[in-house]
């Protein structure tokens, strides 16, 4: 199982950003995949995840301004982060929980949200 993560980079104040995560040794079709981010000197939190029925949830702090969604053709999921702000800034880290008993992460893509 790999996860790929990617499309981070610095953006100011109210910019937008979109990351993915290409996944690849698993039926991605039948994922549920989450993003999640840490903070530097916070815990890792949950920021939005999307079920086989597309279903999604997102963490207070994002909702209406993040969008989780998934292209199954692609085994990529996406976070869409519009009106960011600098609390935004952190590591963002894409989950696939429980794939064969094991939960998978990607690498970490940084996120600066600075003017």
């Amino acid at each position: 199982v790999q996860l790929q993560a990617s499309g981070g980079g610095l953006v100011q104040p109210g910019g937008s950003l979109r990351l993915s995560c290409a996944a690849s040794g698993f039926i991605f079709s039948d994922a549920y995949m989450g993003w999640y981010r840490q903070a530097p000197g916070k815990q890792r939190e949950l920021v939005a995840s999307i079920g086989r029925a597309l279903r999604t949830n997102y963490a207070d702090s994002v909702r209406g301004r993040f969008t989780i969604s998934r292209d199954n053709a692609k085994n990529t999921v996406y976070l869409q982060m519009n009106s960011l702000k600098p609390e935004d800034t952190a590591v963002y880290y894409c989950k696939a929980p429980n794939v064969g008993r094991t939960d998978y992460w990607g690498q970490g893509t940084l996120v600066t949200v600075s003017s």
